[in-house]
């Protein structure tokens, strides 16, 4: 599913979760086969910080510390090795904030590429960041270590064709522009790497079968948006840039996106699967996924299509379970399909389908997962999900 990270109707969230918006993201198609590949030291630095991060504790020699003007738990970082300067789109969603803050913290320059430079200044404080709006882009991204691509419309709304069109035209134009910059750098200026967002939903929707990163692409709407977003972002490679794709499934995080939604009905003891409950959710933390960001810029490795997902993904149900024992809430009240599709129409397909996605490339490529488990993931969010 494009970027499955919204549920339900757009509901308040708690008081102590940020209110970033949750950016959906969508896909690129080059598959490579799994390989094994050397380590490789990442000039990014271990941060350490209140939950959500678990990480080693940083020196205090050198430490850079980052704060959300929204209150967030700050980030930490140990400022170490080579600097980059990494432009991003999308930088004020859910994973582009956090994203922004962990490179910020560790001293890298950040360059913001959006469609309204003030509105991302007004969410995002840290020091030294730059803005560029769509007619600067190309200023934006020459110079700079790397891309990362997160852009795209919310797709958590009742879908009609008007909107369906703007949610793959989103998609699509601004990878379009993005690799347009790009390639219109001087070599010498050019960046070394574009990673573009992806989703699990290029692989279509299964309750059986099992999709790694050499599986073929799905027949539905969203696997045909994927499919155009990965051809747009493939024009890079003509010019010499590598290219990392992350198909990204469910993100775990407070603030938006699956948890943020389920979280007010949980909270007033209404909380349950959504529809059958037997639909597979393949999920990530939102530290993995920044982490798998961060190393992907990095490492030369991650080229090609990598899932960016949990190697234990898990049912609707036990998710809904997992998340009622977390918060002390009950879970055994489902919420019936026809709700869903009473609320989204057509959208509801997101969450009422999925796909078991297993993360082969990204392991054999050396990233180790700091939450596997679903229950371990959800311990680790407890105390700003409350």
């Amino acid at each position: 599913m494009l970027a499955q990270s919204s549920v339900a109707q757009r509901g308040a969230v708690s008081r102590r979760a940020q209110q970033d918006l949750s950016r959906g993201v969508s896909s690129v198609t080059r598959s490579s086969s799994a390989r094994s590949v050397l380590a490789h030291t990442s000039p990014l630095a271990a941060c350490s910080g209140p939950a959500p991060f678990r990480a080693p504790a940083a020196t205090t020699s050198g430490r850079v510390a980052a704060r959300s003007r929204r209150g967030v738990a700050p980030v930490v970082c140990q400022a170490a090795g080579e600097k980059m300067t990494v432009a991003i789109t999308g930088a004020t969603g859910l994973v582009g904030s956090r994203l922004v803050a962990k490179l910020a913290a560790a001293g890298h320059k950040v360059r913001v590429l959006t469609r309204n430079p003030a509105s991302a200044r007004s969410k995002l404080s840290y020091p030294g960041l730059e803005f560029f709006g769509p007619a600067d882009w190309a200023r934006g991204v020459e110079g700079a270590t790397g891309v990362v691509n997160l852009a795209g419309e919310p797709i958590a709304t009742r879908w009609t064709e008007d909107l369906k069109r703007s949610i793959k035209a989103s998609r699509v134009g601004a990878t379009t522009a993005v690799v347009d910059a790009i390639k219109a750098a001087p070599a010498d200026r050019r960046p070394k790497v574009l990673v573009s967002a992806s989703a699990v939903g290029y692989y279509g929707i299964s309750q059986t079968a099992t999709y790694s990163e050499d599986s073929p692409s799905g027949r539905d709407y969203l696997a045909e948006v994927c499919r155009a977003w990965e051809t747009a972002a493939q024009g890079v490679t003509s010019a010499g840039v590598r290219l990392c794709v992350l198909r990204i499934g469910i993100v775990l995080a407070p603030e938006g996106g699956a948890l943020g939604k389920m979280l007010p009905v949980f909270q007033i003891f209404a909380g349950g699967p959504l529809g059958s409950g037997k639909q597979w959710m393949s999920w990530i933390h939102r530290d993995d996924l920044v982490d798998l960001i961060m190393q992907s810029l990095s490492n030369p490795a991650y080229e090609g299509v990598f899932n960016a997902t949990a190697p234990k993904p898990v049912r609707m149900s036990d998710l809904c379970s997992a998340l009622g024992n977390i918060l002390g809430r009950p879970s055994w009240l489902p919420v019936p399909e026809f709700a869903l599709m009473t609320l989204l129409g057509e959208g509801a397909s997101v969450v009422l389908e999925g796909q078991r996605v297993m993360p082969t490339r990204t392991q054999a490529a050396g990233y180790r997962f700091k939450y596997s488990d679903i229950g371990d993931a959800l311990r680790n969010l407890r105390p700003i999900l409350r």
